[in-house]
């Protein structure tokens, strides 16, 4: 079974680099405090800028929840990141079944960025990979995000 990636773009009021660095370093500066999948309420969203770093959430009872890794980091061009998050919204621990998510910022003026991002491999997922698709193409999942982080990168 193959699964069609979700692709969304947006066209960003800001520079590419400010647009890169709202996404990554900013993260937790846009993102919606009601996503999260640990039981405790959302204290902090962390996206660790560098290959290889966490991309985890922080309750505010203290726990951690890490939703996946930094697979590639290119600033301010691309950054790729790893999705354990399966169809019932519990992480995965096995690295072999996440999907990916691939960000992409393409200056189109000094004060003008496209961001492409695409979420791919979700046959990765197994038995709840169209759940993880249905979730992310909803209006909550990749385009409302990138709408949130949007009206905060032209702020």
């Amino acid at each position: 079974m193959t699964l069609e990636p979700i692709r969304k773009t947006i066209t960003v009021a800001c520079s590419r680099e400010h647009a890169f660095k709202t996404y990554t370093e900013a993260f937790d500066s846009w993102w919606p405090r009601e996503h999260h999948i640990g039981e405790g309420d959302l204290a902090e969203a962390v996206l660790e800028p560098k290959e290889g770093g966490r991309w985890y959430e922080k309750t505010v009872d203290g726990a951690e929840c890490q939703w996946g890794e930094v697979l590639v980091w290119e600033p301010p061009a691309r950054v790729v990141l790893s999705w354990r998050i399966d169809g019932d919204w519990k992480v995965d621990p096995d690295p072999a079944h996440a999907s990916e998510i691939d960000v992409r910022f393409i200056e189109e003026g000094p004060r003008s960025t496209r961001v492409e991002l695409e979420h791919r491999n979700f046959e990765r997922h197994g038995e709840t990979a169209e759940k993880v698709r249905d979730g992310v193409s909803s209006d909550g999942g990749h385009g409302g995000l990138l709408k949130l982080f949007a009206e905060k990168a032209a702020a």
